[in-house]
């Protein structure tokens, strides 16, 4: 058996953590079994789905590089595809015409509950041995009623939850195609799958109610019944379901925010997978040792500050020019140009042991390429008397030092020495007058990597010759 995996995110929002998670898991399991991995947009909710949320889930994807094989797919695009199923199915008597209205329908849900009995359509339509249906009354567009077995129960091994069950007396006959003739999501599903080959369905556990119908429907197809594995919700940082105010945003809020994707992807994978002790680790390593018991079958929780120390991690790692580039595409959202400044990777370099993120990266480097006045309150604790004729004669002496770290150092110490002062009592005045504050990295590496013309201009604006 060739192994094919699907995700198919319904285009009515942005892609959000818990159908990343999703994607990821398919995306692996396919990998890992030397599969197909197919992406499928299931947009038949015209109302709700929108080109900018079908857009949104591909850049998510792409951004994300969870590459599909097959796709995408577009359910719109397949309406003839289902129409001719549904003529077959009713053909084969495994689906019929229901002319019931609204009216009736919601007048019997009505008598049900007031029965306390649960709302389910009662079949009048559905044919029966020495059953007389009535004449189909005139001018009433039916919907199309799947004929769902009566007795005996549907049930499947979920690879996550384990051994689920259904009594099919519980699930009532269900529309597949509504009056307008627009099919309804389970039974497009069902034909996706089955048309696709699909063996394995990773999805959310919002599903679960929803396979029993989909698993009556393949096998009155005719077709093979995938592999489900249900995937346990999401919840945030307090224990709660997850919300916009704890992750549940889109995917791409993730890169405006700074964080890498290799980094996303870790903490993806052990958000409710688990290979022993192993917290970092690449997706190449990942897909080697995923598989689908090693699951949990309980909710997994966000942990905002193990993504944070993740993506520190994995900045720690990134190739200086990646980090100029999208330090200096952030300096450019807010105006700032890099162009004949510092080298910007140089500078990222000195800062991302730093950092927690590529915009707080940004940030960090922002005073190397616009001239930040000191706030008054620096000026008047750090910029005394002695720490200005200190920065005087360090300047003197920095236009005629090598321009290297090592040199650079040995200046600012014996200038130190000479003008009575401690290492900090210098140092941390010059950090103000280059950068505005008064931390940084170590202060030769900051004074190699910001040049020496750009290092006598800040010191003359404040300590004037």
């Amino acid at each position: 058996m060739t192994v094919r995996t699907r995700f198919a995110p319904s285009p009515t929002g942005f892609l959000h953590i818990g159908g990343a998670r999703t994607a990821l898991f398919s995306w692996a399991y396919a990998r890992r079994h030397g599969g197909t991995f197919i992406l499928r947009i299931e947009d038949t909710d015209v109302a709700r789905s929108t080109p900018e949320a079908v857009q949104a889930i591909l850049d998510g994807m792409q951004w994300l590089g969870l590459t599909h094989d097959e796709g995408p797919f577009y359910q719109m695009q397949r309406m003839d595809r289902y129409r001719q199923v549904i003529a077959e199915m009713l053909e084969a008597g495994t689906a019929y015409r229901c002319y019931m209205s609204r009216e009736e329908l919601d007048l019997l849900r009505a008598e049900q509950e007031a029965r306390k009995e649960k709302p389910r359509y009662d079949g009048r339509w559905r044919p029966e041995a020495g059953k007389t249906l009535p004449a189909p009354p005139a001018g009433v567009a039916p919907a199309i009623r799947f004929r769902n077995p009566k007795d005996g129960v549907v049930g499947w091994q979920d690879q996550v939850k384990g051994r689920i069950e259904f009594a099919n007396a519980e699930l009532d006959d269900f529309v597949i195609a509504r009056a307008d003739g627009t099919p309804t999501y389970n039974f497009c599903v069902v034909v996706d799958d089955r048309d696709m080959d699909i063996t394995h369905v990773i999805r959310g556990d919002d599903h679960v109610n929803n396979t029993p119908r989909q698993i009556n429907l393949l096998q009155a197809l005719g077709a093979p019944v995938p592999q489900y594995a249900h995937l346990s919700m999401i919840l945030g940082d307090d224990g709660q379901k997850l919300s916009k105010r704890h992750g549940a945003v889109s995917v791409m809020q993730y890169e405006e925010d700074g964080y890498l994707p290799e980094a996303v992807l870790n903490y993806l994978a052990r958000l409710g997978w688990s290979h022993g002790d192993e917290e970092v680790f690449g997706m190449e390593q990942f897909v080697k040792w995923f598989d689908l018991d090693h699951i949990t079958a309980s909710a997994a929780q966000f942990n905002t500050e193990k993504l944070n120390w993740l993506n520190a991690h994995y900045l720690k790692l990134a190739d200086p020019q990646r980090l100029a580039a999208e330090a200096s595409r952030r300096l450019a959202a807010q105006g700032v140009a890099v162009d004949g400044g510092p080298d910007v990777a140089d500078v990222a370099v000195l800062y991302r042991d730093r950092v927690s993120n590529l915009n707080e990266l940004a940030d960090a480097i922002h005073p190397f390429f616009v001239a930040v006045v000191p706030t008054a309150e620096l000026v008047a604790q750090h910029l005394t008397e002695a720490a200005r004729k200190g920065l005087k004669a360090l300047s003197d002496r920095l236009a005629g030092c090598t321009w290297q770290a090592a040199d650079l150092g040995q200046a600012v110490k014996q200038t130190a020495a000479e003008s009575g002062l401690k290492m900090p009592q210098l140092a941390i005045p010059l950090r103000i007058v280059l950068l505005g504050q008064p931390q940084s990295p170590s202060i030769d590496a900051v004074l190699e990597v910001m040049g020496r013309e750009r290092v006598l201009a800040r010191l003359a604006r404040e300590i004037p010759v």
